[in-house]
């Protein structure tokens, strides 16, 4: 026991993430339109590969909910066998990008960004499952799910079977919200594998007409990529493959620095971290897998059983290949809806819904960039709408940076004084030009721009246009003070004006 002082600790809190992530894992391939046994391939890769590398000691990777969404449309359009090709080069991406040492880099994306994003998937998530709780098939689209819900409502008001289904997946939500009030040592037992757990109990009781979970088996579910299919790939999958990296890799490090906040132990060494990504969803490409990412729920239950080094993660994954390979047949048993009813519990959870009036409140423009980003995913889908989001990041940070500040002081007699402070850049160039044209032309003007940090061109020229023509032919012209000195003047503590 010396040498491994945390062997109990780390067991235990195997056992928890491994119950955690069973139902998790079958629930996200469902909802990706994969079979059932794919999602805990990925499990297993995330705790055997990805759990064995360095990077962040405590997180767990495996398939995320996040991805659902993208996984699914991935599906839709290119085919199960295209996966495999898009999440091999994925995560060849990825340990490309851990060696040049850019997993810091993920760390300067927007919060908003990706809580838009987050946001986004979740509403998307959350209006498809809502579909498969009553046993309908879902529109393709986000914004046609959402649009189709009232008619799903009526039609499934219209059937027995439908409303059974739902009835079963508002009772699994029911449970996991229920789940967390009941005393400590029931929440031993996690709540979305009660919640299943019940479920299976209800139909078998009750012999409900609900559809389960289809079993092929763990070897018949693995099909690697043949050489078809990467023949197959085209330049229009290029952005699906580009999305797939970016997000998993975000999620996955924001996971870790909001893991590294829960506990005393090792710091995440991002790059380290993503080039573990990298080689679990290269594995997971090779087999034709999942992606995957490091998960906060998992990660989460995992600090809170106990866990002190990343051997509890390596041990979860052992008992999601024990499961998958002794008994298998279990999953068949899953109805439908319960694991529908555990997504859209998911849905909800990726929402920031505490977050948003106080960031309103405190930062509004981080509010709209959140509301942008998660419409935008919605209404169009998530590469374009993640893209939307940093584009609009982008622009409102630009703009901040160029803050500017012009004060004119009129004596009466004399010239006037202009001083303009702070960053001109040609963001704010329309406001300066309004202020500076309303001076009146007939008296003389001074134009002090020693307080300006910086001057781009187009502020720069537009100023000295402006200059030139702003006075009447008898009134003396503008005088500006430049923003630079050069050496000799900057030691006598002079300005240069220049008319």
């Amino acid at each position: 026991m010396t040498k491994f002082p945390h062997l109990r600790q780390d067991f235990t809190a195997s056992l928890v993430v491994f119950l955690v992530a069973l139902p998790l894992c079958v629930g996200v391939a469902v909802a990706s339109g994969v079979p059932a046994e794919l999602g805990l391939v990925t499990g297993i890769v995330g705790g055997l590969v990805t759990g064995f590398l360095p990077g962040s000691s405590l997180q767990v990777s495996g398939p995320a909910a996040g991805l659902t969404v993208l996984v699914y449309e991935a599906v839709d359009t290119y085919g199960l066998p295209a996966l495999g090709v898009i999440v091999l080069a994925a995560g060849l991406l990825q340990l490309i990008m851990g060696a040049l040492k850019l997993g810091r880099w993920f760390r300067a994306i927007s919060v908003s960004v990706v809580e838009g994003m987050l946001a986004g998937i979740g509403l998307v998530l959350i209006a498809g499952q809502l579909y498969a709780t009553a046993g309908l098939k879902a529109p393709a689209s986000g914004i046609d799910k959402i649009l189709g819900l009232p008619g799903a409502a009526v039609d499934a008001l219209g059937s027995t079977k439908a409303l059974t289904s739902l009835a079963l997946g508002a009772a699994t939500i029911a449970v996991m919200v229920l789940w967390k009030k009941l005393p400590k040592q029931a929440q031993a037992v996690p709540g979305a594998l009660a919640a299943v757990i019940l479920a299976i109990a209800a139909t078998a009781a009750f012999n409900l007409p609900v559809a389960t979970v289809e079993v092929k088996g763990l070897l018949d579910s693995i099909q690697p990529p043949g050489l078809d299919a990467f023949g197959s790939v085209g330049i229009g999958i290029i952005g699906t493959i580009i999305a797939f990296t970016l997000i998993a890799s975000a999620e996955s490090l924001f996971s870790a620095a909001a893991v590294d906040r829960l506990h005393d132990g090792p710091r995440t060494q991002y790059d380290k971290e993503l080039m573990a990504q990298g080689a679990g969803n290269t594995l997971c490409g090779v087999l034709g897998a999942l992606p995957m990412t490091a998960v906060i729920v998992r990660s989460s239950a995992n600090v809170s059983a106990g866990a002190k080094t990343k051997a509890s993660r390596v041990m979860h994954g052992v008992w999601l290949l024990l499961f998958a390979a002794l008994l298998p047949a279990t999953l068949a048993l899953i109805p439908l809806p319960a694991l529908a009813g555990i997504l859209v519990h998911a849905g909800f959870k990726l929402i920031p819904f505490r977050k948003i009036v106080p960031l309103w409140r405190e930062h509004r423009g981080e509010a709209v960039i959140l509301a942008v980003t998660a419409v935008s995913i919605v209404a169009v889908n998530m590469f374009e709408g993640v893209l939307i989001g940093l584009a609009l990041s982008v622009v409102k940070t630009a703009w901040e940076a160029s803050h500017i500040k012009l004060e004119v002081i009129d004596k009466g007699a004399g010239p006037i004084q202009a001083y303009l402070s702070g960053n001109a850049t040609f963001l704010r160039l329309p406001k300066i030009l309004d202020n500076l044209e309303g001076l009146p032309q007939d008296r003389p003007i001074k134009l002090d721009l020693s307080g300006l940090h910086h001057l781009d061109h187009a502020c720069r020229t537009a100023l000295e246009n402006w200059a030139e023509r702003h006075s009447d032919t008898d009134t003396e012209p503008v005088k500006v003070t430049e923003p630079e000195l050069d050496s000799e003047q900057s030691k006598e503590g002079e300005k240069v004006t220049v008319a």
